[in-house]
Parts: C-alpha cells; sequence; structure tokens
C-alpha cells in the first residue's frame, strides 16, 4: 500500500506544480505593498515586527480567532488595509503550503 500512496503524492505534486508555482510566485514575490522579504516571514514565520509578528502567527495558526481588534492594532501600528491583506494572504497561503507539503511528504513515507 505504502507504493500506492508514494505514487499518489507524485502525481499530486506533478498535476499541481505549475499552479502551486505561480501561486507562490504571485502572493510571496509579486509586486505588493508589502515587501517581498516581509511576505515571507510572514508565511513561514520568520521575524516581523510587532504587532505584526502576533498577527501572523495567528493567522497562521488560530486564523478563527482574529477579530476586529487585532486589525485595529495594525492600523494604529500605522499598517494600511492594502499591508494587512497582503500579511493576511502571505500567512494563509504560507500555512497551506506547509501542510501540503508535509501531507505529500507523509504519503511518500514507507508506513
Amino acid at each position: 500500500m505504502s507504493g500506492l500512496r508514494r505514487a499518489a503524492a507524485g502525481r499530486l505534486e506533478e498535476r499541481h506544480a505549475v499552479q502551486l508555482s505561480a501561486l507562490r510566485l504571485a502572493v510571496l514575490d509579486g509586486p505588493g505593498h508589502v515587501p517581498p522579504a516581509t511576505r515571507t516571514a510572514a508565511a513561514f514565520g520568520g521575524p516581523l515586527p510587532e504587532p505584526a509578528a502576533s498577527y501572523v502567527a495567528k493567522v497562521r495558526d488560530h486564523s478563527y480567532r482574529i477579530t476586529d481588534n487585532d486589525v485595529t492594532a495594525l492600523t494604529a501600528a500605522g499598517l494600511t488595509e492594502d499591508e494587512i491583506f497582503e500579511l493576511t494572504v502571505a500567512a494563509a497561503v504560507g500555512k497551506a503550503l506547509t501542510i501540503l507539503n508535509a501531507g505529500t511528504r507523509a504519503m511518500r513515507t514507507e508506513g
């Protein structure tokens, strides 16, 4: 059965490689109000100043807990709505890519 899992993981990666690459490029490296390095940090847990660091960690790990107060704290710290949006999308996409990679690695692992 493990051979089937590995094959399925390989097909998944091959089938969606172009789309995943385009998504990553657009969200993390494309034009935006937030520098690409900052979006990458938001996506994968790199260092960010507060309150952005706490906010993107919450988006990645407990997005259901985001409230208007979280966004208000960011705007009070000087972030624009566009910057908040880009950080939010980067954090969410980064988490999704991390989960996808873990899942395909698990499917490839002999069991």
